[in-house]
């Protein structure tokens, strides 16, 4: 089928207003979030319904063109970017955003794919309940790019990552066929869990359409803390002893340098409400119960009497507790006013953040004594996100390669949450034990033959 061909049949499945085929319409759908990579997409489909993308994706395996599924474009791996030949079709699921139903009494949502995250988290709000999977970019961030990343955030520690949200999915496969599994059943032993093989491998398996989210209850009180602490080991401790003390109503525990909030304040002109520091603790409690705050000031008077902190302070309001979470959102705008920054999402054993940083520091100023180094992360569940501003002319690629090269040798992951996409294709097969990729590649080739599901991203080589 010639492309003509191609997008009149297309035009016909989702109408004309469906298929963007103009270059300048085409931009939004042409680069990633960071601009780190652009794309040149032969069109752009906005189907309205899970039989349109059904109906999109048989045209296009029988045309052997390669489709790329598009969420809220938030991702920082360029895993929604075509490439440059002229000859994928973006799939754009934005269309797709309706609010199926919530269960109050099971405490779930169902949803479609192109749902915006904070849409979702107001909806269930209204009724009293808790969307936990929260993110930076949730005013854009869309369903079905989260399910299909498997997304973290800063509420990991007590919720999880969005897998351990999903009780159901709707899928369309590489062959156009639909699945439909949205089930709302939290306990389902029946055979393979199949929705597993959709939730995190970045559209290179299936199409994610809908999914059902388990709920949770939406705690009535909250305490968020600043602390100021000597040193990552001593954030350890912190954490230890947080744990013991205020246990599972711990919903954050988020870790930043000194020199990160020292450049949030220079370029953004936040206040840091606390005296200068090498290293800071933003902590957040949550609970049904009363005495969470009682609780959390105990264990906070204890670790200062005990010297594990040095300072803190308690947020008295909801503005105040806004205030202190922009301080750790803001870390990554005021990273890219000091300069160029390669950055590395990177997950370590949590036991071993404090030798891990140590020993990664001491790797890239041997090496690169120019870079200044911007570490900041979710200490709580072992992701950090390790970033390096450099100057224009350093080699990225040595550096990535250096600082995986640390994170390997503490049993780590080179991605702990923003997904391989095509910035770190090359790096995971550099990586990843051979078995590991080589049962990987035979999901793929089992379930996407042809290669035509978002090829390029999260594997290399691929051939149909």
């Amino acid at each position: 089928m010639q492309h003509k061909s191609l997008i009149d049949a297309l035009s016909k499945v989702v109408g004309d207003r469906g298929v963007v085929t103009e270059v300048d319409d085409l931009v939004p759908f042409s680069h990633d979030w960071r601009h780190m990579f652009h794309g040149r997409p032969l069109c752009a489909v906005l189907p309205r319904n899970t039989q349109e993308v059904s109906d999109v994706v048989r045209l296009c395996v029988a045309a052997g063109v390669a489709i790329v599924p598009f969420g809220g474009n938030t991702g920082l791996s360029g895993g929604a970017t075509p490439d440059q030949s002229g000859q994928q079709v973006v799939l754009s699921l934005t269309r797709m955003s309706a609010i199926r139903d919530i269960d109050v009494m099971g405490e779930t949502i169902e949803v479609e794919a192109g749902c915006i995250l904070q849409t979702a988290q107001e909806a269930v709000d209204e009724k009293g309940l808790l969307l936990p999977i929260t993110l930076a970019a949730e005013g854009s961030a869309r369903i079905g790019g989260i399910v299909s990343t498997n997304a973290g955030g800063t509420n990991v520690l007590r919720y999880g990552m969005a897998r351990s949200r999903v009780l159901g999915l709707e899928v369309v496969t590489a062959d156009g066929q639909i699945i439909n599994g949205l089930r709302r059943l939290r306990k389902d032993n029946a055979g393979y869990d199949w929705k597993q093989w959709f939730i995190g491998t970045e559209g290179t398996l299936g199409i994610v359409t809908a999914a059902v989210l388990q709920l949770t209850s939406k705690p009535r009180y909250r305490v968020t803390a600043l602390l100021a602490v000597s040193s990552a080991a001593n954030a350890l401790k912190l954490l230890c002893a947080a744990r013991g003390a205020i246990g599972e109503t711990l919903t954050g525990f988020e870790l930043m340098s000194g020199a990160a909030l020292a450049r949030v304040t220079r370029h953004l002109q936040l206040k840091v409400p606390l005296g200068q520091a090498d290293w800071y603790v933003l902590l957040e409690a949550s609970s049904s119960l009363p005495g969470l705050r009682d609780a959390t000031e105990v264990f906070l008077g204890e670790v200062l009497e005990n010297e594990i902190a040095s300072d803190g302070v308690v947020a008295e309001s909801e503005k105040q507790e806004a205030d202190l979470w922009a301080l750790r959102e803001s870390i990554t705008e005021a990273e890219g006013k000091e300069g160029r920054s390669v950055k590395h999402d990177v997950s370590v054993p949590i036991s071993a953040i404090p030798e891990f940083l140590q020993v990664a520091d001491e790797a890239v100023m041997r090496i690169f004594p120019e870079a200044q180094i911007n570490a900041f992360g979710h200490i709580g569940d072992g992701n950090l996100h390790y970033n390096v501003i450099v100057p224009q002319s350093l080699d990225a690629l040595a550096l990535n390669q250096l600082i995986h090269d640390v994170v390997g040798t503490f049993g780590g992951s080179i991605s702990a949450e923003h997904g391989i996409g095509q910035y770190r294709v090359d790096e995971l097969t550099r990586c990843r034990a051979p078995a590991e990729l080589a049962i990987a590649r035979q999901i793929k080739v089992a379930l996407d033959p042809q290669n035509l599901l978002n090829p390029g991203k999260v594997f290399s080589n691929i051939k149909p």
